[in-house]
């Protein structure tokens, strides 16, 4: 998420973390892996793939927010 929070990528990392999300359980449970075709596959749940969601969402909100500091709607 990092890579892709740099400037001029903000709406691609959005993409991906929405994207992200639609793979979740219907109880909002994440797999160890995700399918091609977006099957869970692996252990499940999965508390790092979690950790690492929750890490993806710190790191886009801050880019979001430090994106948006310079007009005025921070």
């Amino acid at each position: 998420m990092r890579q892709t929070t740099r400037p001029g990528r903000l709406e691609s990392a959005r993409f991906l973390f929405e994207r992200m999300l639609g793979y979740a359980s219907p109880l909002g449970l994440f797999a160890e892996e995700t399918g091609p075709t977006g099957d869970m596959l692996g252990n499940f749940p999965q508390a790092f793939t979690h950790l690492a969601l929750i890490n993806s969402a710190f790191i886009l909100d801050r880019a979001l927010d430090h994106g948006n500091a310079g007009n005025g709607n921070a």
